[in-house]
């Protein structure tokens, strides 16, 4: 069985090609990401991923004409090929990818399994039916310890800054760091309305904070703070970015927390995103596993089905 690093990359590419040919057939960027079921820019990420592998320009575009070039013509073949023998493959590999049976343990916070979870689990239900998965919640930042320890099979991580080396990581999404504080009146909406007023930077020293106990967020807000020599005025530590959200809707203080959860939070229309802070790196999501289980076909398979899903951040 190939390692997931080589499995992801094949699938990957195969997906890539599908989405070429398919532009190829429309020469248009609009109906191709319908057919595809993908937005345009992420066709045209695609485009130019490939473009980059070959080293040529595929695909010329302007206001109104999409065409190939002859090296996108000539590429064209080749794609053709590659496809084909894909699904050839895929086929003579399809009584024994239904026969796989078994359960995996999958790690991650609620909103993981709102977002990206939800997007996985439909392809790997129709390819792998015999496979069960079975989600455990929680604080996303113990997601990576899970996983060294054993007691998950895998975990929907944001990507630390130093990835351990037991571990292997399939890039899944991208969201970036925002800023919220609450929309109902307090005195804390009061104050930041007139930071806002006059278009003046806050004494970050004087808006009380409300921060994750643990992970990125946390760290890379402290950091920026350190580096403005601001000493935090905390008003709370919790557990998990949800339940910032919530603290933070009730007017305790402001935070920063990932727009992927406040986007999925039933909180999100008693915060607001403010505009400080904006520029913090922002999360990349993915999933996790032990490196030396990279051979098992129950993790393989999960790892398929979420290279499928997620092209265009491969």
């Amino acid at each position: 069985m190939l390692r997931f690093s080589q499995l992801s990359g094949s699938i990957l590419e195969i997906r890539s090609y599908k989405v070429y040919l398919q532009l190829a057939q429309t020469l248009h960027y609009g109906r191709t990401a319908a057919i595809c079921n993908l937005s345009p820019s992420a066709v045209s990420r695609l485009i130019q991923r490939l473009e980059g592998h070959v080293g040529q320009t595929l695909v010329e575009r302007d206001n109104r004409h999409v065409s190939l070039t002859p090296a996108g013509r000539h590429f064209l073949d080749y794609a053709r090929k590659a496809v084909d023998d894909w699904q050839q493959l895929k086929g003579d590999l399809n009584i024994s990818q239904t026969r796989l049976t078994g359960e995996i343990s999958v790690f991650g916070s609620v909103t993981a399994s709102y977002s990206t979870l939800a997007q996985i689990l439909p392809e790997m239900r129709e390819s792998y039916p015999g496979i069960d998965i079975k989600l455990r919640t929680g604080d996303q930042a113990d997601g990576v310890f899970r996983v060294l320890e054993g007691t998950e099979d895998c975990a929907i991580i944001a990507l630390p800054d130093q990835l351990p080396s037991k571990l292997e990581f399939l890039p899944l999404s991208q969201t970036p760091l925002k800023l919220i504080g609450p929309r109902s009146p307090s005195a804390l909406t009061r104050q930041i309305d007139g930071y806002l007023a006059e278009d003046v930077e806050p004494v970050w020293s004087e808006v009380p904070m409300v921060f994750a106990e643990r992970g990125l967020a946390r760290e890379r807000l402290l950091d920026r703070l350190a580096k403005l020599e601001v000493q935090p005025k905390i008003y709370a530590q919790v557990a998990g970015h949800e339940a910032v959200v919530s603290m933070v809707s009730l007017g305790f203080g402001v935070a920063v927390v990932p727009e992927l959860v406040v986007r999925h939070s039933p909180k999100q229309q008693t915060v607001s995103v403010l505009p400080w802070f904006g520029d913090l790196q922002p999360f990349q999501l993915g999933l996790c596993v032990l490196a030396e289980r990279v051979n098992d076909p129950l993790l393989g398979a999960l790892w398929e089905s979420s290279a499928i899903t997620h092209p265009q951040n491969g």
